[in-house]
């Protein structure tokens, strides 16, 4: 039997595939999309690597490439372990990108081909050991902590659904592994993340298990689609990590960024160690919208580690750090972008002298 934190974890990346579906990740399922790199093997799609093919589970490609770099791609992983993620994770994923961006060769009389950079991001529902954060760090790879109150809905609701999948594995013959593939492809159908004629056609197997993992199945995309102004947003400021920005009002956010892409906000932190959370908003415009994040605990841990220097650290933290973050998203058939600064010396001479 299929464990719980394995549907947890399943579900939560098919969750993220569609929260950043305006981010601008086209979602890779075929090798048909690539058929240099990608491999597609019983409706698994593998990547090749130099020394092996790599089985991956949720692959974007960015529609917009940096200057000075090459087209980007994404694996994304996602843990919903009741604990912290811990190192053999991110060791795990930084031997599969290393691998994969090692998968070029060039000689005289060689077809020129178009190279790709991969990266990596971890997502997990209840945070990082101190290890896997010193290790992501040190091999650039991203760790996105989604244990703060913004996502509590998200994984209640992933919770429950992999509660009753998990029960429907009974209706299922002992010799019969839970047919991940097909839940990943009936949710990919619902929410419209993958391009419907590179999907397997819908199944048309019957019995007591497909009766109740399918109606889990279909509860669960119908919760996602009645949250249909749900996105998460992915910040990318001046530090080695990116961040996991959720809206207040989701509305209210864009209104305002596409008549300011370029604006100053204010930045807020709240709480204190791994329970901090940290706030944007308009710098100029107070209650205009209002975006939340998280940064890595082992920047939380420096930041409370002496009491009497917590406050100047965090003014240091804004500086150097979140002094500019930006963001991607697709509007159309363009890429918008978004520039957030955050100027401890404009807040000042606006009457705060410490913000």
């Amino acid at each position: 039997m299929l464990k719980d934190s394995s549907l947890r974890g399943y579900l939560l990346e098919e969750s993220l595939a569609w929260l950043l579906r305006f981010s601008g990740y086209r979602l890779l399922v075929h090798e048909d999309q690539d058929p240099v790199e990608l491999v597609s093997e019983s409706n698994t799609l593998r990547v090749r690597g130099r020394g092996a093919l790599h089985q991956v589970d949720v692959l974007g490609e960015f529609a917009f490439t940096p200057a000075f770099s090459m087209p980007v791609r994404l694996f994304l992983e996602a843990k919903y372990y009741q604990g912290r993620c811990g190192l053999e994770v991110v060791r795990n994923a930084h031997g599969v990108v290393h691998d994969v961006n090692e998968n070029f060769m060039t000689h005289a009389g060689t077809r020129p081909r178009q190279r790709f950079k991969y990266s990596y991001a971890l997502f997990s529902a209840g945070g990082f050991t101190a290890d896997a954060q010193k290790y992501a760090l040190a091999h650039q790879i991203s760790l996105v902590d989604l244990s703060g109150a913004s996502f509590a809905w998200l994984l209640g609701h992933i919770g429950a659904t992999a509660s009753s999948l998990s029960k429907a594995q009974k209706h299922l013959p002992a010799s019969v592994p839970f047919p991940v593939n097909w839940m990943r492809t009936e949710l990919r159908r619902a929410l419209g993340t993958s391009p419907l004629h590179l999907l397997p056609p819908p199944s048309d197997a019957d019995g007591k298990f497909m009766e109740v993992a399918g109606a889990a199945v279909a509860e669960f995309a119908a919760v996602l689609r009645q949250r249909s102004d749900a996105e998460l947003l992915l910040g990318f400021p001046s530090a080695p990590f990116i961040l996991p920005l959720a809206a207040d009002d989701h509305r209210a956010f864009l209104e305002y960024a596409e008549a300011r892409p370029d604006h100053a906000v204010r930045i807020r932190r709240r709480g204190v160690g791994a329970a901090a959370e940290w706030t944007v908003s308009p710098a100029d415009a107070v209650g205009a919208y209002e975006l939340a994040f998280k940064l890595p605990e082992h920047v939380e841990d420096w930041i409370s580690g002496v009491e009497e220097k917590e406050r100047r650290r965090t003014v240091e933290v804004k500086e150097q750090f979140l002094s500019a973050i930006t963001l991607y998203r697709v509007n159309g058939a363009g890429v918008r972008t978004y520039q957030l600064r955050y100027e401890a010396s404009s807040l000042s001479r606006a009457g705060n002298a410490l913000p």
